[in-house]
Formats: C-alpha cells, sequence, structure tokens
C-alpha cells in the first residue's frame, strides 16, 4: 500500500542560527518490507532508530525516509535562508578555511604554470570547493533527537495517509463483492431450467441421430430409457449447484476479511484463487450463452479485486 508523511524539526547550531530540517517517509507497494534512506551525513546516526520503528509498525512495502535541511536564523522570519541570511552574523554564512584556502591557491598556481593560457578560479568557484566553507554543523545530539522526532512524525503522517487509503479500498472490494453477488443472484434459478432444456434438446438429438441410421430399425423402449439416463448423468456433471454455493462462501469469506482488523492481504490474495477457480468451472460446466457471459463477468472482476488486493496489507 502507498502512502507519504512529512514533518518538519529546528536544530540549534549555536549563534542564535537554527536550521530547519524536513524528513520525508514515502511508502510503495512490495511484497516484503524494503527500507532506504537519504540521508545528510548530520543526520546519519539516525538511521537505526528510523530502521527499528519502521519494522514495527509495518510488514511490507518499499520504504523510502528523505532528509533536507537548510539554514535559518532565529530572529528572522521563516523564510530566510542561508543565503538570505544577515551579513552581520557571519557564523551564519559559515566560516572559511584559511588552510584549505591557501591549499587551493597553490594548486592553481602549479595547475597555471602547466597551462599558462587557464584562466583564474571565480570567486564563486572557490567557495563551491569542498572544504572552504566550513557551515555550522551543531551537536550530533541535536541532530539525532531532532531526525528521530521528524521521522517518526512523518511515519504517523504516512500510517494514516494508508489507512485511509486502506478503507478506500475495502469500499471498492466491496461493491464488487456486491456485484459478484447479484450476478449469482440472478443466473443461479435460471441454472436448473437451463440444464433442463439442455437434457431436452440432447435427447432429441440422439433420437434423431439413431433414427437417421439404420439402428432405429430396431429402437425401442430399453434404448430410449438408456438414453434418458445417460442424459441426466451428464446433467448431474454440468450441474453447477455446488459452484455457486462455493462462490457464495468464498465472498462471505471475503467481506468478514474485509470487515476485520489486521492484515489481510495473503488471505484475500489465496480467496481470490479460489473464486478465479469456482468461476473458471462455472464457465466450463456451461450450458447457455447467460451461464457463459455471467461466468466472464465473474472473472473480470475477480481479477479487479487481485488488482486491488496487491495494495493491501
Amino acid at each position: 500500500m502507498t502512502g507519504y508523511g512529512s514533518a518538519s524539526r529546528q536544530v540549534s547550531l549555536g549563534a542564535g542560527v537554527v536550521a530547519d530540517l524536513q524528513v520525508e517517509c514515502r511508502a510503495v507497494n512490495s511484497r516484503f518490507l524494503d527500507l532506504g534512506f537519504r540521508l545528510p551525513d548530520e543526520c546519519r546516526a539516525a538511521e537505526p532508530a528510523l530502521r527499528e520503528m519502521t519494522a514495527q509498525s509495518l510488514s511490507r512495502g518499499k520504504v523510502e525516509f528523505r532528509a533536507a535541511w537548510r539554514i535559518n536564523q532565529s530572529n528572522q522570519s521563516n523564510h530566510s535562508s542561508a543565503t538570505g541570511a544577515s551579513h552581520s552574523d557571519s557564523h551564519a554564512l559559515g566560516a572559511i578555511s584559511k588552510e584549505r584556502l591557501d591549499a587551493l591557491y597553490t594548486l592553481q598556481e602549479r595547475a597555471q604554470a602547466i597551462f599558462p593560457k587557464a584562466r583564474e578560479l571565480s570567486i564563486g568557484e572557490i567557495l563551491r570547493w569542498p572544504g572552504i566553507v566550513a557551515e555550522p554543523r551543531g551537536e550530533e545530539e541535536g541532530w539525532l533527537a531532532a531526525t528521530v522526532e521528524a521521522g517518526r512524525a512523518a511515519l504517523d503522517a504516512l500510517m494514516k495517509s494508508r489507512q485511509a487509503e486502506g478503507k478506500a479500498l475495502v469500499s471498492v472490494l466491496t461493491n464488487i463483492t456486491t456485484k459478484m453477488n447479484q450476478i449469482i443472484a440472478n443466473i443461479e434459478p435460471k441454472v436448473p431450467e437451463y440444464v433442463a432444456q439442455y437434457q431436452e434438446k440432447l435427447t432429441e438429438r440422439l433420437s434423431e441421430s439413431l433414427v437417421s441410421q439404420e439402428l432405429s430399425k430396431g429402437i425401442g423402449s430399453e434404448l430410449m430409457e438408456r438414453i434418458r439416463q445417460e442424459v441426466v448423468l451428464y446433467a448431474v456433471r454440468i450441474d453447477v449447484a455446488e459452484e455457486f454455493a462455493r462462490l457464495k462462501t468464498h465472498l462471505n469469506t471475503v467481506q468478514t476479511a474485509l470487515a476485520g482488523k489486521g492484515p489481510v492481504g495473503k488471505r484475500l490474495d489465496f480467496l481470490m484463487q479460489e473464486l478465479n477457480r469456482e468461476a473458471n468451472t462455472l464457465g466450463s460446466k456451461s450450458v447457455s450463452a447467460d451461464s457463459s457471459l455471467s461466468s466472464v463477468e465473474l472473472k473480470v472482476l475477480i481479477e479487479q479485486m487481485r488488482e486491488q488486493i496487491q495494495n493491501l496489507e
């Protein structure tokens, strides 16, 4: 079952600077529980806790946690970011590493000695060079606590979205079972009449076939009685009363499972196999166009249910 949740927390970086941490939790369908994490280095320590809490809440699905953060000053509006921070507070912008700057300058001189026509690095390129600007990081404990709290809130939001989706799926599946029960209720009373008509038609065809041959000269009451017996036996073999009974039983079981609590995905998947088997048998024993059409309609609805059940846990 799919789901999405997000939450944010703030982390103090010192000197009046805070970071807004945003954690997202996404889930898509999967047969097993598959966890993925895309976290910045500051949040890596929270991965075991996020993994444990997710395993306690979910048993299947491909779940991914994503986290990102940006710097905001506590004395500015919530829309200010690291690029819009006050120039009066150099800590908010980060500190320049003189040691790395000197190393980069030396490296540039060596490169220009080999490639005299090469242009010098721009200010923007220098500032983006790894390690030149050391942004404020805050304490590891603060990042850990904020990431776990935001992750738990995001997971709770995801669970609520999954529950809402589950209720919608239950409504869809209930409507499908209702349609299937209506099809059975419409066709079941007509089947005995169809079987009787088929018996009569089969008897007539056998009699006509015998009459058209020389064997018809010796046809008598005993032979006609044997024909009737064979027709009756064949009618018994094409009787679908048991199939209808099992279909209704399986549908009642489906409705009971949907009304209950807890994971029902595997149980419903098994019931779909049983329903499909009975619908196939109903089609193979069909002696009328209406019965064949009903069998096809049932199989279409069963396939629709099977697709929806893949989204259930």
